[in-house]
């Protein structure tokens, strides 16, 4: 076949004509439109998923191709992060964050910020946390990052004290006082609030409402104030990759009207950005 070449070869024209364009001012927009492609995104299943689609879909316009990792364990995102497995992740709060990096070693770090959205309290049989019968079973979420927030919310309502009192990771292990010997019942935080009827109440991270069947209006007993919250959900990468021109454009797909006005469909007025 005459007008083969050899891979040898072509690399080394490849290389050529890279120089001569680099030379004269061209560059090669196109080679490194893909050099990145595709970003591995960690992101928690359920509307969190769905809001990010719109991101997805407004990147791919601007050349960044975002492939999304769902997953229903946010004890494993970073780890999976710092591995290589994925290239970012947009599923934890700073608290959490924080201690992760703590505890761990990982060289992460935050490149902006998604929403704020606020834990609830929830139940089909008492209208207030006051009605809480002695003994009422109330479900939580397992997951490191919300259960020391449901705990938090129950003690800022006067039901419970804890050891630390702003212990961020916070277990039922780390209650100091019960005067209505309240159990709590931990589940899967994308189960918790499917299971209301079988509890007093449960605690359940906004972004699960819709999923679980719950309906805010008439079964929202408590909700975490907006209000100098610190738990404002944010993006992740390798620290290493900060800098990196495809890690600006993930967070400019999210930061816009087109995935507020998803956030406002979803949430309602029950979420907040700080951007």
């Amino acid at each position: 076949m005459r007008f083969r070449v050899g891979l040898h070869k072509l690399t080394i024209l490849t290389i050529f004509f890279s120089a001569i364009l680099s030379a004269i001012g061209i560059g090669m927009p196109i080679l490194h439109a893909v050099e990145h492609n595709p970003i591995k995104l960690g992101v928690m299943g359920g509307d969190e998923e769905d809001v990010w689609k719109i991101a997805v879909d407004i990147a791919s316009k601007q050349g960044l191709h975002i492939e999304l990792v769902p997953f229903s364990d946010y004890s494993i995102i970073n780890e999976a992060l710092s591995a290589g497995d994925i290239d970012a992740n947009a599923m934890q709060h700073k608290p959490y964050f924080d201690a992760q990096l703590a505890q761990h070693g990982y060289k992460l770090s935050i490149i902006g910020h998604t929403a704020l959205f606020p834990i609830g309290v929830y139940s089909r049989k008492v209208k207030n946390l006051d009605e809480l019968r002695d003994g009422a079973i109330i479900g939580i979420p397992d997951d490191p990052s919300n259960e020391g927030r449901a705990l938090q919310i129950m003690a800022q309502a006067g039901l419970i004290t804890l050891k630390t009192p702003n212990a961020i990771l916070a277990t039922p292990l780390d209650i100091k006082d019960n005067p209505k010997k309240l159990k709590f019942q931990e589940m899967n935080s994308g189960i918790v609030g499917r299971a209301i009827a079988d509890f007093d109440a449960v605690i359940v991270n906004n972004t699960w409402i819709t999923s679980s069947g719950i309906n805010p209006d008439k079964e929202l007993i408590a909700l975490e104030k907006i209000e100098n919250n610190p738990y404002d959900n944010i993006i992740v990468v390798r620290t290493e990759d900060v800098t990196k021109p495809w890690a600006k454009k993930l967070v400019a797909a999210y930061q816009n009207d087109s995935v507020r006005n998803k956030l406002q469909h979803i949430f309602g007025k029950t979420f907040a950005t700080s951007w």
